[in-house]
C-alpha cells in the first residue's frame, strides 16, 4: 500500500520550514502545560479513573489548544490545513503530524534551553532520525505512562511478580547509548523493578555496540545469565526484554550450539520491534516457536509491544491463534498464525486512517496507524505513523511499513 498522504505531507513540512516568527515568547514554559502534566499523572497513576470518549476528548481538545499555542512549528502545520482550536471539535479532529516531520522540525513546547535530554527514532545508522525533545517535566510524564501500561500487560494475573523477578535486557547499556527511546524504556523499567537495591546479578544489559556502531550481544554472558546451573526450585522467574533483532541473534547461537534452557516458570519476554536488516527476518510464528524452544517460554508468557520515540505511550498485544510448540519440535515446522490485536492505554487512543481518503477504516480494513497520546504534553498529541494496521475494534492488527516509507527498526540508532 502506497502512502497517497506522503506529498501533501512533505509540503506542509517545507511550508513550515520556510520560517516566521512564533506567536509566543519561547523561552517561556507555560504554567497552563505544567498543569495539564500533573493532572494527567493523577488519572494515570489511579487505576480505578477510567477516561472515557467524552472526558478523552476534552482532554485532548484542551491540550489541542496548547500546543498549538505554545509549539511553533506545529502550530503552523494546523494553519497550513485551516485547522485550529477554533474549529476543531472533536479529538478525531485533531491534526496529526508524520512521523518524518520529527526529522526536520522542532516539534516541541519546551524552549531550547530547557531541553535536557533527547530521544531518537530507530531505524538504519544512514537514515536521520526523529527528534523527541525532553526536560524533567515531560520525563516524568512519559516514564509514568511507559510504566503503568507496562506492568498492567507484564504483571498483571500471572506468576511473575515485580518484586522477585530478574531482568535480562538484550540492548546496550544507557550509557553507552544515551538517545534510544527504547533503551531509556527499558532503564526506567529497571529502575522501577528495584533500580540500585537491586543486586547487580538481578539486573543485566547483555547488549554491546559492535565496531560500526550497530548492536551485538555478549553471548557468553547471556548463556551465563541463562544457565541451568544458575537455577534451583527458588530460582526467581526472569524477564527478558529486547527487540526482535536481538532475539534472533541470541536464538540463532542457541541453535547453532544446540543449547535449550528451560527458565523458571512464571518468566516472560517482551520482544518489540522488526529486523531492517541486523537479523535474518523471521515471522512472528517462527519466533515465538524459537523462543518457546530454546528458552522454556511459552507463547502466552511472549508479549508484543509496539512504540516509537515520537510517542509517550506504548501498545501492547494480545495475542490470539496460538501456536501449540512443545520444546523437542522444529522451529521451521508448519506453524498456525500469531495475531497479536495491540491496545494503547486509556489516555491514548489509536485510529487506522485511509491513506486515499484520511478516514477511518471499517473494522477488519487496513490502513495507517494513528495515535493521538495525552502522554505527549510538550510535543504533538497526534501522531501519524508509517505503519500498516487492520483495525479490530479499538484494538490492530500490526502489518508492517508502509511501501516507500523508510525502514524502521527498535532502536537500531545509536546516535
Amino acid at each position: 500500500m502506497a502512502i497517497s498522504l506522503a506529498a501533501e505531507e512533505l509540503l506542509v513540512i517545507m511550508f513550515v520550514g520556510c520560517g516566521g516568527k512564533p506567536a509566543m515568547n519561547k523561552h517561556r514554559m507555560n504554567k497552563e502545560l505544567s498543569s495539564f502534566a500533573t493532572r494527567l499523572r493523577a488519572l494515570i497513576a489511579n487505576r480505578q479513573s477510567a477516561i472515557g470518549n467524552r472526558q478523552f476528548s476534552e482532554l485532548a481538545l484542551e491540550l489541542f489548544a496548547l500546543q498549538f499555542e505554545h509549539n511553533p512549528a506545529y502550530r503552523k502545520i494546523c494553519e497550513a490545513r485551516g485547522l485550529t482550536p477554533r474549529v476543531v471539535e472533536h479529538w478525531t479532529q485533531i491534526p496529526a503530524v508524520p512521523t518524518s516531520a520529527f526529522k526536520e522540525l522542532e516539534l516541541s513546547c519546551i524552549p531550547p534551553g530547557e531541553r535536557t535530554v533527547v530521544l531518537h527514532s530507530s531505524g538504519t545508522t544512514e537514515q536521520k532520525p526523529s527528534r523527541h525533545f525532553h526536560n524533567a517535566e515531560s520525563l516524568a510524564v512519559y516514564e509514568a505512562s511507559l510504566w503503568a501500561w507496562f506492568e498492567q500487560n507484564l504483571f498483571s494475573n500471572c506468576e511473575l511478580r515485580i518484586a522477585n523477578c530478574e531482568l535480562l535486557v538484550l540492548t546496550p547499556p544507557p550509557e553507552r547509548v544515551p538517545h534510544s527511546s527504547l533503551v531509556h524504556m527499558f532503564e526506567t523499567i529497571r529502575q522501577k523493578l528495584g533500580g540500585a537495591s537491586v543486586p547487580a546479578s538481578r539486573t543485566v544489559f547483555l547488549g554491546k555496540l559492535a565496531e560500526d556502531g550497530s548492536w551485538t550481544l555478549d553471548f557468553d554472558a547471556a548463556v551465563e545469565m541463562l544457565s541451568p546451573g544458575r537455577q534451583s526450585p527458588d530460582t526467581s522467574p526472569i524477564l527478558i526484554l529486547g527487540a526482535a533483532f536481538s532475539f534472533v541473534h541470541l536464538l540463532d547461537y542457541l541453535v547453532e550450539r544446540d543449547l535449550r534452557v528451560e527458565l523458571p516458570a512464571g518468566s516472560r519476554v517482551m520482544e518489540t520491534g522488526g529486523y531492517k536488516n541486523r537479523s535474518r527476518a523471521m515471522t512472528k510464528p517462527e519466533l515465538h516457536a524459537l523462543i518457546t524452544d530454546r528458552l522454556g517460554v511459552p507463547s502466552e508468557n511472549i508479549i508484543c509491544e509496539y512504540g516509537m520515540s515520537e510517542l509517550s505511550s506504548q501498545a501492547y498485544g494480545v495475542t490470539s491463534d496460538k501456536c501449540n510448540v512443545t520444546r523437542n519440535s522444529s522451529a521451521s515446522c508448519h506453524l498456525s498464525a500469531v495475531t497479536c490485536h495491540f491496545r494503547f492505554p486509556p489516555w491514548s487512543r489509536g485510529q487506522i486512517i485511509s491513506p486515499e481518503t484520511g478516514r477511518e477504516v471499517a473494522d477488519g480494513e487496513t490502513g495507517l496507524i494513528r495515535v493521538f497520546d495525552l502522554a505527549n504534553v510538550f510535543s504533538v498529541a497526534a501522531i501519524q505513523t508509517e505503519d500498516l494496521g487492520v483495525r479490530h475494534g479499538s484494538g490492530f492488527e500490526l502489518i508492517g511499513r508502509a511501501q516507500l516509507a523508510e525502514p524502521r527498526g527498535c532502536s537500531l540508532m545509536t546516535a
